[in-house]
């Protein structure tokens, strides 16, 4: 029977959050994943911005409306990636490098083929989800090219996240950070020579980012075969260890269910917008990506908390553990709060960079004025749900967010549109309103539930050997 190693062996690219400064540990992981988010956020961003302002207004809603077909599957994935993450940082903070040879190895063959099959699932489903979103007749050929491809590339995209999410679990966020930063200056580049030097319109954004995020999956798989950390990869302990799996699956499963149908829902969300016509559209598609990068703060250090909430409770410290959410908090309210003071004044500049249409602008601002105040609610649903996760507990999120993002939103959007006022403002509350709800559910079950009950770390040592 092999033996559980008593302590792996680090390279200074680790980081044990099980000591140290508590603020500090948070701001160095939160930092470079926030910027790594953003890069990571550009893909999508520069791709509409090309199809703005050099191909058509058309095409910029078609390629700009795609975020909630996209997110379908790939917020699936996200789910079982996030399992894997707390799962290896609880065994790296228990110092069982065994257990997480185990969790790596076999978290990317589960990647793998859930990256075949998802990818053709992908490419299948886009007639039927241009359908479900209501998409415009004379945007439905831009819009179908875009996602064939799009998912086309889907495995690359699936492996690279969870590599990234391999290196976050044991404190490494610099890395990945660095990959996106080069993937998305390569995209930027792939955009404008395919749009304007080969006038590939729609379809050349989407090779720009196949190519891109492939670039940035090469890069994280050879610095895990070449690292000399206990996530080292190698092909000759490349197996699937079934207990391992189960473990994963059994806490990733729910958040995949979770950020799958709250994508699935948000489609019909965007058939409501659509309602109103493409130049809403575009606003609606503005906002949207301002959207993304202002979820990034309180995102960040919502995912340094899960980290730090797994290893710290791997080493049975939940008084540590609960100190990090309540710094994580205050981190995630402050910096929103500071970010949100610039949006609010240059709401009409932000919409103008991506398309100066003069419709646009409006709805687009009206949007951004609307609905980011309410940003601050978001900070507690993102904090709590991110520490819950990481303790292990990831049923209680998924019922949280489902119950509001999904059931609770769709209920009010059809009173709203069939019975009390089909127009923009009251449609577009959906949002703040679900959040609203999900914020004081996340808030009130943190504070009456034990945060160690579903711990995933045990004593037993594994029979399997990598």
């Amino acid at each position: 029977m092999a033996q559980e190693a008593t302590a792996p062996r680090r390279t200074r690219r680790d980081v044990d959050m099980t000591e140290g400064s508590i603020f500090k540990l948070l701001l160095h992981f939160s930092l470079p994943l926030l910027a790594g988010n953003l890069f990571q956020q550009l893909y999508n961003m520069v791709d509409t911005w090309v199809v703005g302002n050099y191909v058509s207004n058309v095409a910029y809603s078609a390629v700009g409306t795609m975020g909630p077909i996209i997110n379908m599957l790939l917020g699936f994935y996200a789910g079982f990636s996030s399992g894997a993450g707390v799962v290896i940082s609880q065994y790296y903070g228990a110092k069982m490098q065994l257990r997480v040879r185990q969790a790596v190895h076999t978290a990317l063959l589960m990647t793998l083929t859930l990256g075949l099959v998802l990818t053709a699932v992908g490419i299948l489903m886009v007639p039927t989800a241009l359908r479900l979103i209501k998409m415009p007749a004379e945007a439905v050929a831009d819009a179908s090219t875009y996602l064939t491809i799009y998912f086309s590339g889907l495995l690359s995209m699936m492996m690279y996240n969870m590599g990234a999410s391999i290196l976050r679990a044991v404190g490494d966020s610099r890395r990945p950070f660095y990959f996106l930063i080069l993937s998305a200056c390569t995209n930027i580049v792939l955009d404008l020579v395919f749009v304007l030097y080969f006038d590939m319109g729609v379809a050349g954004v989407a090779w720009a980012t196949v190519i891109a995020q492939s670039l940035s999956a090469v890069l994280v798989l050879t610095v895990l075969m070449r690292t000399e950390s206990v996530v080292q990869v190698k092909l000759s302990w490349l197996r699937m260890d079934w207990p391992t799996l189960k473990k994963i699956v059994t806490l990733g499963f729910p958040a995949a269910i979770q950020m799958a149908i709250t994508a699935f829902s948000n489609i019909f969300v965007q058939s409501y917008i659509n309602f109103f016509g493409t130049d809403c559209m575009s606003g609606w598609t503005t906002y949207a990506k301002v959207d993304q990068l202002m979820f990034l703060p309180m995102q960040s250090v919502a995912l340094a908390s899960t980290t730090f909430v797994g290893q710290n409770l791997g080493k049975g410290n939940v008084d540590r553990a609960k100190a990090g959410v309540r710094t994580a908090l205050k981190m995630s309210i402050g910096i929103t709060a500071i970010v949100l003071i610039p949006l609010l004044i240059f709401a009409p500049q932000l919409t103008a960079f991506f398309n100066d249409k003069p419709e646009v602008i409006e709805y687009g601002t009206l949007l951004l004025r609307l609905l980011s105040p309410f940003y601050l609610l978001c900070c507690l649903n993102q904090v709590y749900s991110a520490a819950l996760r990481g303790a292990g507990n990831t049923r209680a999120p998924m019922v949280m967010m489902l119950g509001s993002f999904v059931v609770f939103r769709q209920i009010y959007l059809y009173v709203m549109a069939n019975f009390i006022s089909n127009t923009l403002i009251p449609i577009a509350m959906a949002y703040p309103a679900g959040w609203l709800i999900c914020s004081l559910a996340n808030t009130i079950y943190y504070h009456k539930t034990p945060l160690d009950r579903y711990r995933v770390v045990d004593s037993k040592p594994s029979n399997v050997t990598p």
